[in-house]
C-alpha cells in the first residue's frame, strides 16, 4: 500500500506494475428497501446542523473471544491451540460491557454536513479533504465538491445527488477522530430506542459541535503517540474487539466457537470462498442495489463475477472509465480500480447483531493501535482496519482479515476510495436540558 513518502510518479509506476492492491444473519426476508431508514440531517431550532444515528444494540456481555492468525482461513477458542505458523495470532472479539454500534456506514452527505460545520471558512486547517475527493479531478469516486467561492458554510458539497447515501471513503483515523469528536461536544438533542425482529436499536439525533481538537480523542501531538480513548462513555471510534464482536459474534451459539466467518452468513471456516455472500449488483446510474432478494448478499468483488460498479449521472461514460488524478492509462486504471461503493444498507444482509454493509463496500476503521508491520517503531501510529471493500476478493471479508494502517497516511486517503468507518457508543447518554 502507498506510503506517505511515494511521490505520485511512484504510484503510476507501482500501479502500471502491479495494480493496486486490495485493502484490505441471514437477511430478513420481509425487509424491503423502500423501507430501510437513510440516515438523517436537518436544522435545529437552537442553530446547528443536527445528525441522526441509528446504532445496533450488542449485548452479551463478557463473551469468550477467539484465536485467529491474521488473513488466515481458520479461528481458535484460543491461542493456545492455535499453531506456530510464524504469524502472531491474535485474541479477539471479546467485550466485557454493553455497547452501541452504527447500524451503517457514515454518509457522504453525513460527512459533509461535517465539513460544513466545522470548517464553515472552507480553509481546512485539520486536512479533512483532499483534491482528489472531487467530481473534476476523480470523476468516478469523486465524492465531495469544494469551492472557495461559497458562502460561510456552504463550501462543501455532494459531488453528485447519487453520492448522498453511499459510505464516505476518503477517511482516515484522523478525520474520523475529528467526526466523533464533533459529536461528542455536540448537543443530544434526542434518543429512540427501537427493535426490528431479534434486533435492539437505539437512533440519536445529535447537534454536532464545532469542537474537534479535543473530547472522545485529543488530537494535539497524536501523530507521535496515538489519540486513545479520553472518556468511558460517549461517542467512539469502534475499537476491533467492538467491531468484530458486532459483525461476526453470534449470540445464539450459531458458527464456529459462536463466530461466524463472514459478517453476513457463519460460513464454514477452511472453505476458502465456497460458503462466501453472493456479491451485489448495482444500478449503473445511482450505485442502489438490485439483486437484494438475493442473500444473503455483499458489496465485495468475488473473482467469478465482474466488480460492483457505477457512474455518477453527473459524469459521462468516458469519464468514468478514464478520468482519474494519477495520469495511469485506462488499461491500468480498469484494472486497479474496479470497484464501487453502494448505497449503504441496501445488500439487506445483517450481522448477528443488527448491523449491515460491515462486510464489504467500505474497509473501516477502529481505534485500535497496532504494532508497526515493519517489527520496530517507524514513528507512525498505525490503527486496525475491518471488513472487506467493494474491490476486494471474499477473504477481504473473513474474521481474520484484520488490515492495518498508519492513522495519517496521506497519499494512502486520497488514493484509495474505498476508507469508511461507522460511529460506536458507550454508555447511557444523557439527552440535553432544553
Amino acid at each position: 500500500m502507498p506510503t506517505n513518502t511515494q511521490s505520485t510518479e511512484n504510484v503510476r509506476r507501482r500501479f502500471a506494475n502491479r495494480g493496486l492492491a486490495a485493502c484490505l444473519t441471514l437477511a430478513l426476508a420481509a425487509v424491503a428497501l423502500a423501507a430501510l431508514a437513510v440516515p438523517a440531517i436537518s436544522a435545529a431550532s437552537g442553530g446547528g446542523a443536527v445528525l441522526t444515528l441509528k446504532t445496533a444494540t450488542v449485548g452479551a456481555p463478557g463473551n469468550p473471544s477467539v484465536g485467529i492468525l491474521p488473513f488466515t482461513d481458520a479461528i481458535y477458542p484460543s491461542c493456545a491451540a492455535a499453531p506456530a505458523e510464524g504469524k502472531e495470532c491474535l485474541t479477539v472479539g471479546g467485550v466485557k460491557y454493553l455497547y452501541g454500534i452504527g447500524q451503517l456506514e457514515v454518509t457522504v452527505q453525513q460527512w459533509v454536513t461535517f465539513l460544513n460545520t466545522v470548517d464553515p471558512s472552507g480553509k481546512d486547517p485539520h486536512h479533512l479533504y483532499s483534491a482528489s475527493e472531487s467530481s473534476s479531478a476523480w470523476p468516478k469516486f469523486g465524492q465531495i465538491n469544494f469551492s472557495s467561492g461559497a458562502g460561510k458554510g456552504k463550501h462543501y458539497s455532494v459531488a453528485s445527488p447519487e453520492w448522498a447515501d453511499k459510505p464516505y471513503g476518503f477517511a482516515n483515523f484522523l478525520r474520523v477522530a475529528r467526526f466523533v469528536n464533533s459529536l461528542y461536544n455536540g448537543a443530544l438533542l434526542a434518543k429512540h430506542a427501537s427493535s426490528e425482529g431479534p434486533f435492539k436499536y437505539v437512533t440519536y439525533r445529535v447537534r454536532l459541535s464545532k469542537q474537534t481538537e479535543s473530547g472522545m480523542y485529543e488530537m494535539a501531538g497524536n501523530r507521535v503517540k496515538g489519540a486513545t480513548r479520553a472518556h468511558k462513555s460517549g461517542f467512539v471510534v469502534p475499537s476491533q474487539d467492538e467491531w468484530i464482536k458486532a459483525a461476526y459474534f453470534d449470540p445464539n451459539g450459531g458458527g464456529t466457537y459462536s463466530y461466524w466467518k463472514y459478517p453476513t452468513n457463519p460460513g464454514v471456516f477452511g472453505d476458502g470462498s465456497a460458503t462466501a455472500p453472493s456479491t451485489t449488483t448495482l444500478n449503473p446510474a445511482n450505485g442502489d442495489v438490485t439483486n437484494a432478494a438475493t442473500q444473503p448478499l455483499a458489496t465485495y468483488h468475488s473473482s467469478s463475477v465482474p466488480a460492483p460498479t457505477w457512474c455518477p449521472t453527473t459524469q459521462s461514460p468516458e469519464a468514468c472509465a478514464t478520468g482519474n488524478p494519477f495520469g495511469l492509462d485506462p488499461t491500468t486504471y480498469a484494472a486497479a480500480f474496479q470497484g464501487s461503493l453502494s448505497s449503504v444498507g441496501q445488500a439487506l444482509t445483517y450481522s448477528p447483531w443488527g448491523t449491515l454493509d460491515q462486510g464489504g463496500n467500505a474497509v473501516e476503521w477502529t481505534d485500535t493501535i497496532a504494532p508497526s508491520p515493519t517489527g520496530k517503531s517507524d514513528g507512525r501510529v498505525w490503527r486496525r482496519l475491518h471488513g472487506g471493500i467493494a474491490n476486494a476478493p471474499a477473504y477481504q471479508l473473513w474474521l481474520s482479515a484484520v488490515g492495518l494502517q498508519p492513522q495519517d497516511n496521506a497519499l494512502f486517503t486520497a488514493t484509495y476510495p474505498w476508507l469508511g468507518f461507522r460511529v460506536g457508543v458507550l454508555g447511557n447518554l444523557k439527552v440535553a436540558k432544553h
